[in-house]
């Protein structure tokens, strides 16, 4: 396409609203707007520990995935009911239709929940309800992908796995989440094990802060599907060609990566080194509340920052499509809705 080099900023960012879109790396926790939290916290009676809703804006500012973690799991405590579970999931379903996303793999953190005394039964109520809505009510398809914390032990993970059981027409996949630095995937083989005999599919966070060694791991280890970001993949030339021959999906969260200073500038992100490697490589929003941007954000500001083209920008959203875990007979309807949208944008 000779569009790709002239196109202007305007025309990218009509182009990129167009597309039909799946998100594959989204945490519904972290979908938590200020004005939302500070409504349920008034609800259940919950002070946090901000005044305002512009106190709490302030505080999203992050000199590391660490930092970043103890406000999230702060803002948590404010989920208590299936209601409060259905708001969340709702808000932020409404905010991706709005932007055109037909399809979303969402990451929930029931460990995260489970220690503060909520039942497994009122998460997934909660979340399920709001996604049957909105595939009814907006056409949007959804997979429910379970993630356990990497900072707690495997032991906890089983005892997960266990309440989640019940569930596992719901489930669709597992997730590996939450501070990667001293937690490698090795730590949980036995546990994905137990998951892959259990017919689910297999995701793990791997070469964001950690080293490219936890890819290695993750893909030998607990044989995943797709990898979580994978950003430090780059790093190993052997990793490199090895995810290229296999095409496995990299589910890169741009905007996350600048707040968390995985990058520094957004304008030396390693998206563009991704496509010219030949990686599949996706974009997502990761936690859209705290780090400033859903999936158009990401796209429009990475976009600006790195000069993707028209063809970087579909190929990106061919392999969201592509890689993602919905039915064939959807991807075939998303990827014949994308052709449709380039065929108009030509």
């Amino acid at each position: 396409m000779t569009h790709s080099r002239t196109a202007s900023a305007t025309d990218l960012s009509a182009l990129i609203q167009a597309l039909p879109k799946a998100e594959l790396h989204l945490h519904l926790e972290g979908s938590f707007e200020p004005e939302l939290m500070f409504r349920l916290a008034q609800r259940n009676n919950i002070t946090l520990s901000y005044d305002s809703v512009e106190a709490l804006k302030a505080a999203y500012q992050f000199n590391n995935l660490q930092e970043f973690l103890d406000l999230y799991y702060q803002g948590m405590n404010v989920l208590q009911t299936r209601q409060d579970y259905y708001d969340l999931t709702r808000a932020y379903l409404d905010k991706v239709h709005s932007q055109n996303v037909r399809h979303v793999e969402i990451f929930w953190d029931p460990q995260g929940h489970l220690e503060r005394g909520i039942d497994f039964a009122t998460q997934i109520g909660g979340i399920l309800q709001a996604l049957k809505e909105a595939r009814s009510q907006n056409g949007i398809s959804y997979r429910l992908i379970m993630s356990f914390l990497r900072h707690l032990s495997e032991e906890s993970a089983f005892e997960t796995l266990e309440l989640a059981k019940p569930y596992l027409d719901e489930i669709y996949g597992v997730g590996l989440d939450s501070s990667e630095m001293g937690h490698p995937p090795e730590k949980f083989e036995r546990v994905f094990e137990a998951c892959r005999e259990l017919g689910l599919k297999i995701t793990a966070h791997a070469g964001e802060e950690g080293p490219a060694d936890y890819v290695w791991q993750a893909l030998d280890l607990l044989q995943v599907d797709r990898v979580d970001h994978g950003n430090r993949s780059l790093e190993d030339d052997a990793l490199i060609e090895r995810l290229r021959d296999s095409q496995m999906v990299l589910t890169v969260c741009p905007l996350s990566n600048l707040k968390l200073q995985v990058v520094k500038d957004l304008g030396n992100h390693p998206i563009p080194t991704m496509l010219k490697a030949g990686l599949k490589a996706t974009i997502n929003s990761d936690d859209p509340a705290y780090f400033g941007g859903y999936m158009n954000e990401n796209l429009i500001q990475l976009q600006q920052a790195v000069g993707l083209s028209a063809d970087d920008i579909i190929t990106l959203t061919r392999n969201s499509i592509e890689g993602s875990w919905a039915e064939e007979a959807r991807k075939k309807e998303l990827l014949a809705e994308l052709d449709r949208v380039v065929a108009e944008f030509n």
